[in-house]
């Protein structure tokens, strides 16, 4: 008889450990409580939650919240009445050019002319949009408002 040729009287056979002490007591090898404790759990993919916000995300991205109106730069008459002199023409290029307004991307600028300060001069403006109050006040000295963009 050779060694390979060897065999047990007994099997070899391991006892069940069972509670504390042994492989598969108390949770059986699922951890502790929760989700992962449970028949069938699966744990959502976090990687899912990133892809399904994409349609969300695209387009607008970070300024999904910002209007689409175009935003107006607002001058005082106190502003017009300090810079501009008697019979003066006020538009957007004399303002940008006084450096009361600024031009977004080589276009002029959108302004409206609010009528916070006094005006004492004669001034014409055009191309801007005014408030009720200035254009009142703006006529009131003699000054002219005209609608259109000239």
């Amino acid at each position: 008889m050779q060694s390979h040729q060897l065999q047990r009287v007994h099997k070899n056979r391991r006892s069940v450990q069972v509670g504390r002490g042994g492989k598969r007591g108390k949770t059986s090898g699922r951890g502790g409580k929760g989700q992962t404790a449970r028949a069938g759990h699966k744990v959502r993919p976090e990687m899912r939650d990133i892809i399904k916000r994409i349609p969300k995300l695209r387009g607008r991205g970070k300024n999904i919240f910002q209007s689409f109106q175009p935003k107006f730069t607002p001058v005082n008459l106190k502003l017009i009445e300090k810079h501009f002199a008697e019979g003066e023409r006020v538009n957007p290029e004399s303002l940008a050019a006084k450096g009361l307004a600024k031009g977004g991307r080589g276009e002029k600028p959108l302004i409206k002319i609010l009528a916070s300060g006094e005006i004492a001069k004669k001034i014409t403006v055009s191309g801007c949009a005014l408030s009720a109050a200035a254009r009142a006040k703006i006529e009131k000295v003699g000054g002219t408002v005209m609608t259109g963009n000239s």
